[in-house]
């Protein structure tokens, strides 16, 4: 029986990811795809040709998230293990996950499957090898830098929307898609409130949301940061109650999850100590 004809080149799945609380960077969904697929031109003949099979998104979802909180990254890992991709493609580390351990788990599992991480800003990233120990502590001491990094930024930012606050300021990041702020509070934005209102309008006569996200982008109506609409951002307009229930839930979650992890330490430790 002749073999099914299969298309040379590598098959990536694209993984691109944004922050629920706004990105620090204002890398957002669309520069991401955009410097994915210039490295795919650029350094795909190199590779003797690279296919993106799928774009997989995790639409403002905190890089801290567990792999069952981010559908885009769950999805992107089915492909490797079934064998359908031979790895994935992501803008870099930071956008597979934010926090050093998960980040290194994924790609953990992601080479177990013997399949291939790479990324635009730093090409493949080969698994480890007992031969050459500085290709692991080079890749985690950069990710922890990068780690540190955020952190600053952020606390920073905490502060500046405290002092911001205390004059009475408006200080809680950017305004939500049909407002803007104006002076020291937030007024409605006529246009975006428009846009938001004829959204809801055909949610409610049963379009899907990745429907009405096409048809915003085929009249050019630009998403909050200009950029275009993906499903995620239009769930999250049209169903304000469910995301914030999907925050509670995944808040609670992570609770549980970091004092488990706090008592199997502590387990650890004592069990060492016997």
């Amino acid at each position: 029986m002749t073999p099914p004809h299969r298309t040379p080149g590598l098959r990536l799945v694209m993984l691109l990811r944004v922050s629920t609380a706004g990105q620090l960077d204002g890398y957002g969904l669309e520069a991401q795809e955009k410097d994915c697929r210039k490295w795919v031109r650029t350094a795909g003949s190199g590779l003797g040709g690279v296919r993106i099979i799928r774009v997989c998104t995790d639409g403002g979802i905190t890089g801290k998230a567990g792999d069952d909180e981010r559908p885009g990254l769950t999805e992107t890992l089915q492909l490797i293990a079934s064998g359908e991709a031979d790895g994935l493609l992501a803008p870099n580390l930071d956008r597979v996950a934010r926090q050093l351990t998960q980040q290194e788990a994924i790609l953990s599992v992601v080479w177990a499957h013997e399949a291939r991480v790479f990324t635009a800003d730093r090409g493949e990233h080969l698994p480890d090898d007992e031969d050459d120990p500085m290709r692991t502590f080079v890749r985690q001491v950069m990710g922890a830098a990068a780690q540190l990094e955020r952190g600053l930024i952020a606390k920073r930012l905490r502060n500046g929307r405290k002092t911001k606050a205390a004059a009475g300021g408006y200080a809680y990041g950017a305004p939500a898609y049909g407002q803007r702020a104006a002076g020291k509070a937030l007024t409605v934005d006529s246009d975006e409130a428009a846009v938001l209102e004829q959204m809801r309008a055909w949610h409610e006569e049963g379009v899907s949301i990745r429907a009405i996200c096409e048809r915003l982008n085929a009249v050019g109506i630009p998403s909050k940061r200009g950029g275009k609409w993906h499903p995620t951002t239009a769930a999250r307009l049209l169903n304000p109650d469910a995301r914030a229930a999907a925050r509670r839930q995944s808040a609670q979650a992570r609770a549980v999850e970091r004092e488990q992890q706090r008592r199997q330490r502590a387990d650890r430790i004592l069990s060492r100590m016997a």
